[in-house]
């Protein structure tokens, strides 16, 4: 249990910090605040009990750089330990192994619309033979109304038994006597009541969710009940995951929209819910998911396009309103990812601030900028190892700055590395083509190229007064 000391006094402190009801930015102070919590936190049990709640305790305010913040939190926060409580199964078979990846999704009645159903049938249409093997899709079915549980149940074993039985499918629901208290809590944000009470009890539904995969898989994906998936997503993820290998993150983002497609390490599922539990009435999930991934020292986001999950619901879930939020970077055959194998890059360009080149080539949300290039300028790719190449995909310009393209520009490649002023260069390329409308494209480059490439290079052959964004690079190896 959590022994609480002070807590109103240091929850007005983070009122304070707040900024401006913005749902996108974590600011220093209010971490700061955060980890003040924590270090006045003592924590006995894995779950914050009624009883338990009015319990304060003095604490005093000073400030820590950011840092030894970070190092501090990660020592404090990492509850390894389940959160205790006796999950219903309502429609399960044992699982028999750990997968690769858990699905997780969190349902409650709607006053208008129902979409869970068509959210699981997705999943599982659009995944092969193959990756239905390496995936489970957990579903809690957290409404308190047990006639509308029973019906879910009953339709769910209906449409999806084969998955049941083959363990590839389970429903939970969490009892609401392990809930913590979710009247007259605070209103944050000058929220209504019903509204700070929805959102408090969605956190909570997460953190049991949360808590009961973090042992079914290595990976787990978070999605809401009313999303539609992209073809083969589970082969794009573990492609993007493999790129990744020797890099830290918390959090991988498949999705620009709230919480669909928030991607995490199973073993910090605990630590997630226990965050959750703890901060259950201060805020909407979506923004503690935004925290946590500040604290465990992931400054950025990382999100991958084309986005593989699509909100598909009409009506929210929150009052049945209207909701027509759609990710406009989903793509429902996402299956082409390229693989961009390990190369070092650079340009004799002038680069703007922190837009560096390397930023093209990378499968997030980022891009190269550069001031307005001269004939002859390049923009250089060294493999570290000799590829062959199926596809080449250059895009330049942004939809807000569509002048900054590539307007008179080629594409070659090139095979005899040398090092050159303390450069790995290539000393000849063969052309592959002309940019046009600032986009470059081409197929069969191994049907067409005689050798493995170690070089690609972009290269202006007239100047520009327009900058130049390179928002993409992408190479699909054979």
């Amino acid at each position: 249990m959590f022994k609480f000391h002070q807590m109103k006094q240091i929850f007005e402190i983070l009122d304070k910090m707040r900024c401006l009801r913005k749902r996108s930015t974590v600011s220093f102070l209010g971490v700061l605040v955060v980890f003040l919590l924590f270090m006045n936190l003592y924590i006995e049990d894995s779950y914050v009990l009624e009883g338990h709640k009015q319990l304060i305790r003095e604490t005093s305010t000073h400030q820590l750089n950011s840092e030894r913040y970070v190092h501090t939190f990660k020592d404090l926060s990492n509850f390894s330990g389940a959160i205790n409580v006796t999950y219903r199964y309502l429609a399960a078979t044992p699982l028999q192994r750990k997968r690769y990846l858990t699905i997780g999704l969190s349902s409650v009645k709607r006053k208008k619309g129902n979409y869970l159903l068509e959210t699981i049938k997705s999943i599982f249409e659009q995944s092969s033979y193959e990756e239905l093997k390496e995936i489970s899709v957990v579903v809690h079915l957290a409404d308190f109304n047990s006639s509308w549980r029973d019906v879910m149940v009953q339709d769910i074993t209906q449409k999806f038994a084969h998955h049941i039985i083959a363990g590839r499918l389970m429903v939970i629901h969490a009892p609401e006597e392990y809930y913590p208290i979710l009247d007259g809590l605070k209103r944050n944000y000058n929220d209504p009541e019903d509204r700070v009470k929805f959102r408090s009890k969605q956190n909570v539904d997460y953190a049991f969710l949360l808590n009961f995969c973090a042992n079914t898989s290595d990976y787990y994906v978070m999605l809401e009940d009313d999303v539609r998936c992209s073809k083969n997503f589970l082969t794009a993820i573990k492609k993007v995951i493999t790129s990744l290998e020797g890099t830290y993150w918390v959090t991988l983002e498949f999705s620009k929209l709230g919480y669909i497609g928030k991607l995490y390490h199973s073993r910090d599922l605990p630590r997630l819910a226990h965050f959750l539990l703890m901060f259950y009435q201060e805020m909407p999930c979506d923004w503690l998911l935004t925290h946590f991934r500040g604290l465990l020292a992931q400054k950025n986001v990382i999100r991958f396009k084309p986005s593989l999950f699509q909100h598909m619901g009409y009506y929210s879930s929150y009052k049945g309103t209207e909701n027509k939020l759609k990710d406009d970077d989903f793509e429902e055959e996402s299956f082409d990812i390229p693989d961009n194998p390990p190369a070092s890059l650079y340009t004799n360009m002038n680069v703007f601030e922190n837009y560096e080149a390397s930023k093209a080539y990378s499968s997030v949300d980022e891009y190269f900028w550069g001031k307005p290039p001269s004939t002859g300028d390049v923009f250089v790719i060294v493999f570290e190892n000799p590829i062959i190449i199926k596809k080449i995909k250059v895009n330049t310009g942004t939809e807000d700055r569509q002048n900054d393209i590539l307007h008179h520009g080629v594409l070659d490649v090139g095979k005899n590395v040398m090092l050159i002023k303390q450069r790995r260069q290539c000393t000849t390329y063969l052309r592959l083509g002309e940019f046009k409308n600032g986009n470059f494209e081409i197929s069969g480059v191994n049907q067409k190229i005689p050798f493995d490439i170690r070089c690609m290079r972009i290269y202006v052959t007239k100047s520009q007064k327009e900058w130049l964004i390179i928002r993409s690079i992408s190479i699909w190896t054979s």
